[in-house]
């Protein structure tokens, strides 16, 4: 199988093209000299083009697409991550149809049905957030919803929704740890209880590999660890890892930090400021107890 990669100079696609490349051949999206050769360096061949101009001719004798690249900053415009996550993958799905491709595999994400409050018992029948309360799950639903209204006899589409991927070279949930811990500023949000199911990279892995042979078009299979767990212990055991110790951080009550993140977005958004919010306001509401 010919398998085309976008995101492949990235966490998880990098670990994509990987696995994919010990029994397919595998090529990857490349917007710059530098993904080149990172994508190069995890088997793949380097197509050079972005979610901006992909077109069918670059994904000629293609047989499946893993879509694994996304705007995922903290913070930023609303056209951003339009931009990227929809017209972006609204783009490669057009190019995929008209190159021939038979299947379609999207890395989405638990936002797509995460509106703002604690949620438990989430499975796949749980509808879209009425009104995601985050840039970055509006466009993710969206961005899903274009995903899934295309499968059809001759292309298949399929999404995997992981939530919370750690695992080898990860950069974001340990090098974000790393960094609250050395300047002092982690703490624990009512004392870490709040249940979160976690997704191995390794595990999200193994899902694309079997949405590319198996499951039914036009779903989205949510993807774990199995057992959920609180933030208390994955975060313990993770910050064990790199030597970090933050068991005796402090512990403040999440309705307040959400309330002072809610009021700092807020004025944030008001004046147009583009610098990171010093309490990004996702971030906290994602991890609160039911």
């Amino acid at each position: 199988m010919k398998v085309f990669v976008t995101g492949g100079s990235g966490f998880v696609g990098g670990h994509v093209i990987e696995a994919l490349s010990a029994h397919h051949e595998v090529v990857a999206m490349a917007r710059s000299d530098r993904s080149a050769a990172v994508v190069r360096g995890f088997g793949a061949v380097p197509v050079r083009c972005s979610l901006d101009d992909v077109s069918a001719e670059q994904l000629q004798g293609v047989d499946a697409v893993v879509h694994a690249a996304a705007y995922v900053e903290e913070w930023g415009e609303e056209a951003d991550y339009w931009r990227a996550n929809v017209d972006g993958t609204q783009r490669l799905l057009d190019a995929a149809r008209a190159a021939g491709v038979r299947r379609f595999v999207a890395v989405s994400t638990n936002a797509t049905v995460f509106d703002g409050r604690g949620q438990r018992q989430v499975d796949e029948s749980c509808a879209y957030a009425d009104d995601p309360r985050f840039p970055y799950g509006r466009s993710k639903a969206e961005s899903e919803r274009r995903v899934l209204a295309a499968n059809d006899a001759g292309f298949t589409t399929i999404a995997v929704r992981p939530c919370f991927v750690w695992g080898p070279r990860d950069n974001s949930v340990l090098p974000a740890l790393t960094r609250m811990v050395k300047e002092g500023s982690f703490v624990w949000l009512d004392q870490g209880r709040a249940v979160v199911s976690t997704t191995h990279v390794f595990n999200l892995v193994h899902a694309i590999e079997r949405a590319l042979v198996g499951g039914e078009g036009g779903q989205a299979y949510f993807v774990s660890d199995g057992e959920a767990t609180d933030v208390r212990s994955f975060l313990s055991g993770l910050a064990a890892t790199a030597g970090l110790d933050v068991d005796a951080a402090w512990s403040v009550p999440s309705g307040a930090v959400v309330g002072l993140a809610t009021a700092l977005e807020a004025i944030w958004r008001r004046m147009g400021w583009t610098r990171l919010p010093p309490l990004p306001g996702w971030r906290p509401c994602s991890w609160r107890p039911t």
